[in-house]
């Protein structure tokens, strides 16, 4: 179930699920509200064996205190409340009334578990699932895609994918790239986009290359042809990273920040890349000019990231463990 301005249709499918939308009048700290919302839940509640919330979303908690439905309940949660400090003093019992209320709390990477206050307190019924990656979901390019953006972009460089958001880090990377002449090519688009673009003017960068939004072929072909990922998020709201695990199952080394989260479970340092404090542009430059200057070494940890994704972080592995986790919620409901 989702909110939409505009939910016409009041059902759709998407990669064969089919998705219930109510109508939504407010949105106020990235939280969408909608009076519609409690009567169609009770509704798909009834023939629910499993109900699964994805947090953070506060209606959510809302629905599932007062609705009155009493179905097994797991919620996924992937990510800390971190912007919104003030706001967070007043959601807070709530959330922790919610979180208290449901069966089971899925964690996406034990690094987050670990760091997550407000998990610390429910530690008792929490699982890890991470996030899983399917590679045959990714289109293969055909050989005049790569040839495009080899005349476009090169033969080596380092690769960012993302919406161009305040956490992603893309001001210390362009700080870290002043005294470097490498290039580093950021894919994406978003609400920062146009301080950063300036901040690469002002700063005389020539090797820093904005191509914005791509398809999903030219991102493959991208990951593929790219000599590694760097991901320089500074901030707890990056929870996990996926377009640092497409990193790795395209089996490239990765550079990113510690920041108590799944991006540190994803790439392990020195193993599958290298990992340096966040909000440390000298420490990213340095990382980017080793693996850089060491090729052999950058391979073999992205063959490793590679392996570590086939052994984590593959979607058919994360469906089992939820699947799993659904018989065993409708089993003790009997």
């Amino acid at each position: 179930m989702a909110l939409s301005d505009n939910p016409e249709p009041a059902e759709v499918e998407v990669y064969k699920h089919r998705v219930h939308r109510c109508k939504q009048y407010l949105n106020i700290a990235s939280t969408g509200f909608s009076f519609e919302v409690f009567d169609k839940f009770k509704q798909l509640s009834k023939w629910a064996d499993v109900i699964h919330y994805h947090y953070p979303w506060p209606l959510m908690d809302v629905l599932h205190c007062l609705s009155g439905v009493n179905k097994p309940s797991v919620v996924t949660y992937h990510s800390d409340i971190v912007r919104q400090k003030v706001l967070l003093h007043l959601y807070r019992p709530l959330r922790n009334k919610f979180l208290g209320k449901v069966d089971r709390i899925v964690a996406t990477s034990p690094n987050y578990l670990k760091t997550s206050y407000a998990l610390q307190r429910f530690r008792n019924k929490v699982d890890v699932i991470p996030i899983g990656l399917n590679r045959q979901a990714y289109p293969e390019p055909k050989p005049e895609l790569y040839e495009y953006w080899r005349n476009k972009v090169g033969e080596k460089f380092f690769l960012f994918i993302g919406v161009l958001r305040y956490y992603k880090g893309l001001h210390i990377l362009i700080e870290a790239a002043e005294d470097t002449e490498y290039p580093i090519i950021i894919v994406g688009a978003g609400p920062v986009e146009a301080e950063l673009k300036q901040q690469v003017h002002e700063s005389g960068i020539k090797n820093i290359h904005f191509v914005g939004p791509v398809s999903d072929m030219d991102k493959s072909a991208l990951l593929d042809l790219c000599f590694g990922v760097v991901f320089p998020s500074h901030l707890r709201s990056e929870a996990f990273g996926i377009s640092l695990l497409e990193g790795a199952m395209y089996g490239k080394p990765m550079i990113s920040s510690e920041i108590g989260t799944g991006t540190t479970y994803i790439n392990i340092d020195q193993l599958t890349g290298l990992v340096v404090p966040p909000a440390d542009p000298n420490a990213l430059s340095k990382a980017m000019n080793w693996l850089w200057a060491h090729p052999k070494e950058a391979s073999e940890m992205g063959v490793r990231a590679k392996k570590r994704y086939e052994e984590l972080f593959t979607a058919e592995e994360m469906v089992k463990k939820y699947v799993m986790m659904y018989q065993s919620l409708v089993r003790s409901s009997c």
